[in-house]
């Protein structure tokens, strides 16, 4: 049963990079509909959203990655 835990976070992380990169493009280029911006809000937002997807990323892999080395040394 672990290994399939471990491979529904990985497809989580997954989901997660996606909708946090369509997510920050998404709400730049709304802003930039509204304040007229185009295109600086919408790569703002594309690299807010890249950012948060690599924090993201790393905050769900870490237990993964300890896990493993807990197993490995005892």
């Amino acid at each position: 049963m672990d290994r399939w835990m471990a491979a529904l976070r990985l497809v989580g992380v997954g989901f997660f990079i996606g909708g946090a990169i369509v997510l920050g493009v998404v709400a730049g280029i709304w802003l930039d509909d509204r304040l007229n911006t185009s295109p600086a809000l919408g790569i703002v937002g594309l690299l807010l959203g890249i950012v948060v997807a690599f924090y993201g990323v790393y905050r769900m892999l870490i237990p993964l990655i300890r896990d493993k080395k807990n197993r490995e040394s005892g």
